[in-house]
This record gives C-alpha cells, sequence and structure tokens, in this order.
C-alpha cells in the first residue's frame, strides 16, 4: 500500500518508519524508532535521491513505483553510500536498469565495495558545485566530505530553494502521520534526540560541519530534507536549527547547565555527587542534571555533555583503574571531540585512589577543558573536615556559569 508524500511542485517524500530495530548502527537504543528518508523529483526528467534500509525496501519501492506512475527513473543521486540509505539500490537497478547512478569518484568506490555490479551500470560522475538541469528543476552538489561519511554530498534544488542534505539535519524518531517539522511541537519533543543524532552520529566531524553551514550561507533556504527526521520548510523553523547546529558543530556549549555524571558501586560516590548538586541548587543554579553512567546508555550521556557548560565526573576505583562506565563515557566524548567545557573531578577509592588519574589523563587529552579545582579524593566516604571543599567546588561551579 503506497504511502508517498507530496513536499511541493513535484518532489515527494518515498521513505518510512521503523519501530521495530532496537538499535541504530547497532550501537544507539532507538525508543522512539527511526525514519529513512528517500525523495523523487518530476520533470522533463525523473530523480531519486537517496534509497533506503532493507527494513523498509518494501513500502519505499511501493511508494516509488506509484509515484513514477508508469514514467522511467531517469537518474539516483547518492548522497551517502552507508547502508541505511544505499541498502536498496541493486533492488531499484533490477526494476530500472535503464537510470543513471549520480555520485563522485568516492561514491562509486563505495558501490563496486557494497555490490557486484562490476561496473555494469550508467553513471553519472559530478564534481564539486557541479549542476544537473532536468528542466524546470536544477540541481548543484555540494560536497560535505566527513559528514559523516568520505563521499557525502549535499544537493541544492533551485528552483523550490531545497537542500538535500544527507545525513544532515536528520534526527532519531518514527514519524506518526506528520513528516513535517512545522506539524510537530518539535523543539519541545523532537530536539534532545535531534541533538543526540547529531553528537553521536556527525559530532566528531565538528570541523567539517562547519563547512558544510558555510557552503549553505550562499543558498537561500526554504525547504531542508534530511535522510532521517522531519522535514524542513517553514523559514523561521529552518533558521533555528541551523542555529542549533552552528553550536553543535563549533563545540560551544549549548545551555548554561551544569551535568553531574556519576560512576558509583555500593552508593558512596552517588552521595558525593548528590551532595554536591543539592549545595549547588541552594546556590540558586538551575535544571542539574545527575545521570548514573551505568543505568544510562552512553548515547545519551554524550549528547547532555555537548548540551551543558559545566561538567562533573565522579567516579570510584575499580581494579586500581577507572569505574568502567565511566572510562567508557570519558573515551567516547574523547573520541567526539568535546572540547570548550568546565570540568569538576571527584574520585573514590578504599585501596587505591586510581579513578582521579586516569580520569585527568582523559581530560588532559581534550581541547580546552578548564579544570575548575583540584580533583577532590573520597577514601570510601566523604568525611565532615572534607564538607567546606564541598561548598567551595559548589561556589566554584556556580561562578562557572
Amino acid at each position: 500500500m503506497h504511502q508517498e508524500r507530496l513536499i511541493c511542485d513535484n518532489v515527494y517524500y518515498l521513505g518510512a518508519s521503523d519501530r521495530r530495530l532496537n538499535r541504530f548502527e547497532n550501537i544507539f537504543p532507538l525508543p522512539n524508532g527511526v525514519t529513512y528518508n528517500s525523495y523523487l523529483v518530476k520533470d522533463d526528467k525523473t530523480v531519486l535521491l537517496d534509497t533506503v534500509d532493507k527494513a523498509i525496501e518494501k513500502p519505499f519501492l511501493e511508494n516509488l513505483e506509484y509515484a513514477l506512475d508508469g514514467r522511467k527513473l531517469d537518474y539516483l543521486i547518492i548522497t551517502h553510500m552507508e547502508c541505511d540509505h544505499a541498502a536498496s539500490l541493486a533492488e531499484v537497478l533490477l526494476r530500472h536498469p535503464e537510470l543513471t547512478l549520480v555520485g563522485n569518484a568516492k561514491t562509486f568506490a563505495l558501490i563496486e565495495q557494497f555490490f557486484d555490479f562490476k561496473g555494469h551500470y550508467n553513471k553519472l560522475e559530478v564534481k564539486d558545485k557541479e549542476t544537473l538541469d532536468i528542466g524546470h528543476h536544477k540541481f548543484t552538489f555540494l560536497f560535505a566530505p566527513m559528514v559523516h561519511w568520505p563521499e557525502v554530498m549535499a544537493v541544492y534544488e533551485e528552483s523550490n530553494k531545497m537542500v538535500f542534505s544527507a545525513d544532515a539535519f536528520g534526527t532519531f524518531g518514527a514519524f506518526s502521520g506528520n513528516i513535517f517539522s512545522d506539524e510537530m511541537n518539535f523543539f519541545e519533543e523532537w530536539l534532545p534526540e535531534a541533538r543526540r543524532y547529531y553528537t553521536n552520529i556527525v559530532g566528531k566531524y565538528g570541523v567539517q560541519t562547519v563547512n558544510l553551514l558555510k557552503k549553505l550561507s550562499d543558498f537561500e533556504v526554504n525547504y531542508i530534507c534530511p535522510l532521517h527526521g522531519p522535514i524542513w520548510r517553514d523559514k523561521d523553523l529552518i533558521a533555528q536549527f541551523i542555529e542549533k547546529y552552528k553550536i553543535w558543530a563549533s563545540y560551544a556549549p549549548e545551555d548554561n547547565a551544569v551535568v553531574i555524571f556519576y560512576g558509583t558501586i555500593y552508593g558512596a560516590t552517588e552521595d558525593v555527587a548528590t551532595l554536591l548538586a543539592g549545595e549547588i541548587a541552594k546556590l540558586g543554579v538551575k535544571n542539574i542534571k545527575m545521570y548514573d553512567v551505568s543505568a544510562t546508555d552512553t548515547s545519551y550521556l554524550v549528547s547532555e555533555a555537548f548540551r551543558a557548560k559545566t561538567l562533573v565526573f565522579a567516579a570510584a576505583s575499580y581494579n586500581a583503574g577507572l569505574f568502567p562506565y565511566m572510562n567508557i563515557l570519558l573515551d567516547d566524548l574523547k573520541e567526539h571531540s568535546i572540547q570548550n567545557r568546565n570540568v569538576v573531578l571527584i574520585e573514590n577509592g578504599s585501596w587505591a585512589l586510581s579513578a582521579g588519574k586516569r580520569m585527568s589523563d582523559f581530560i588532559s587529552g581534550m581541547k580546552n577543558m578548564t579544570l575548575l579545582a583540584d580533583t577532590l579524593s573520597i577514601k570510601s566516604s566523604l568525611k565532615d573536615e572534607q564538607l567546606p571543599v564541598i561548598y567551595e567546588l559548589a561556589r566554584k561551579i556556580k561562578d562557572s556559569l
């Protein structure tokens, strides 16, 4: 049963949602599912922009044939060869052997890696800022390497001032009928999943994302059509979302906020974190967040670290090293190039105070991380004589905001 949707001026949405997938890329939890987006433009020629994951191949192919309405498919533009967008490429070629694949040199190298086509297909290799004219619609190719694969390119459609943005501006979450961001309470309900998507999928490549944003700034944008999540057509909302991307891509804190991450074994480290949170609150700081690093998936913690200005890491020592889940978090943050944050470190240990050094090693390997104080060392439990140190830490955290 077809479910294609008209976006504007012979541009159709052909994607669908997957609510059964447990983890995106077999890593990131999907409590609200995910969409795989594909688009068709009909003009003197017909152009398909990307295919979809195998999970929704059947509805996608039904949507494609219904939207074509008996016409042949002339072009398939591949903005991104990752499997959740290119897995159905072989099925489309099987049904439309006449079509021409459009990509860059790296696109076609990856096609030959994923598929046993041996070059037996029509292809059009494009370069950065080259164009493809199909009648009323004209496409400009804007290379965006490492956002977040090396062959990525965004595509600007001139007549509708529309950007097909590949994985940029994507978000986790399945559709419930509405496909446009202005039909949803996006910034109230969807923004955390957009942030979690960006920080974990694209976040390592902030410099490259900034470069793409600079390229797009040369164009008027009325629509953004990403490969995951809602389509953007309200210019005010587009401006707000682009502003979020500028913040995330520059590694600037999004909120003037405090997040406390703690790794506790029997509860003593959690007690210290809780006491510190209470003292910060007494100083008037609002919206403090606390996370048990062993109870919350790391992807949410990475997203929160990108959001907040001041980060507290409180961890128990473990096997003369660092509490394992805190080790995972700090390693993930380093891998995602987080920077420009204020940091407080608290360690706890009964027979080997080792957590502080390991956390310090991680932080020293990140850019522009400001330690607000020396590491607070707890031996098994906080002592009364250490309470003034907690009070002073709270004051320094408050002042850091």
